[in-house]
């Protein structure tokens, strides 16, 4: 990893080679592909934050947090949360600390943004990468989201 890592938006120039970013085969079932994250962010509008990872001139991964949404309206509609909603590194440029580059990248904007706690979830299984994620400090909040587990990291 070297220190001309940078976040760029998704643009005209860009997006092709963010649909063609790929994780390794065995982790597709654990995070949805680029495209279905844009198409989200589409749909999300404001709220969804997706950035493009790069090391250089090398794309290397993918990003997108979301900021400020409100979690369960019918049980709190006070619940606002924000936190990491995607994180798709390729598979050549993983175990290169770019995935806790992204964390941190979305840890700061939350924290510029005035936000206190941010969270994840992730698939509960063995390849998922609930590892990783309370190795960087994320909890456990005894709650789940779509099946997956959910964390909460103080910013």
């Amino acid at each position: 990893m070297s220190t001309a890592l940078r976040l760029e938006k998704i643009t005209p120039d860009n997006v092709d080679a963010a649909l063609a970013l790929r994780v390794h085969p065995h982790q597709e079932r654990n995070v949805s592909p680029v495209a279905t994250s844009l198409a989200e962010a589409y749909a999300f509008g404001e709220p969804a934050w997706p950035r493009l990872i790069f090391d250089g001139d090398r794309l290397v991964g993918f990003l997108m947090a979301f900021l400020d949404i409100q979690w369960a309206p019918k049980r709190d509609p006070d619940d606002r949360r924000s936190g990491l909603w995607r994180l798709n590194i390729a598979a050549a440029h993983q175990g290169k600390g770019y995935g806790r580059f992204a964390v941190e990248a979305v840890r700061e904007e939350i924290r510029r943004r005035g936000g206190t706690l941010m969270y994840v979830s992730w698939e509960p299984d063995e390849e998922g990468p609930g590892d990783f994620y309370l190795k960087l400090g994320f909890r456990t909040t005894g709650e789940t989201s779509g099946g997956q587990t959910v964390g909460v990291l103080d910013v």
